[in-house]
C-alpha cells in the first residue's frame, strides 16, 4: 500500500531540539528508505515540512515506522497519514 504522510510541527517544538536530533533523523529517514519502506521524499514548496512517500502493507506499519523517527519519539513533528488506491477512472470509461 502506497501512503502519503504529511508532516505537522508540533506547536510546542523549539528549534534547538531540531537540531539537537537533525543528524540522528538523517540516519533514520535513510534506513527507512534502505529498507524500501520510505520510497521518496520531498519538502513542500511553500512550507519547510516534509511530504514522505511509503509503501507498507498497511497504515499500522506506516505509523510504526514513523515512530522511530527521532523527531517524532521527540514529539517535535507528526504525520498525517493518508492512504492511496490506484485511480479506478479508466475503468469506468473503458469497461
Amino acid at each position: 500500500m502506497k501512503i502519503i504522510a504529511l508532516e505537522k510541527e508540533m506547536i510546542s517544538a523549539k528549534t534547538l531540539a531540531f537540531r539537537k536530533y537533525a543528524k540522528a533523523e538523517a540516519k533514520a529517514l535513510w534506513q527507512l528508505y534502505l529498507e524500501g519502506i520510505v520510497r521518496e521524499f520531498y519538502f513542500r514548496k511553500e512550507k519547510k515540512l516534509a511530504v514522505l512517500v511509503l509503501e507498507v502493507k498497511t497504515k499500522q506499519a506506516a505509523q510504526k515506522a514513523l515512530s522511530r523517527l527521532p523527531f517524532v519519539k521527540n514529539k517535535l513533528i507528526e504525520f498525517e497519514l493518508i492512504p492511496l488506491i490506484p485511480y479506478p477512472g479508466f475503468k469506468r470509461l473503458f469497461i
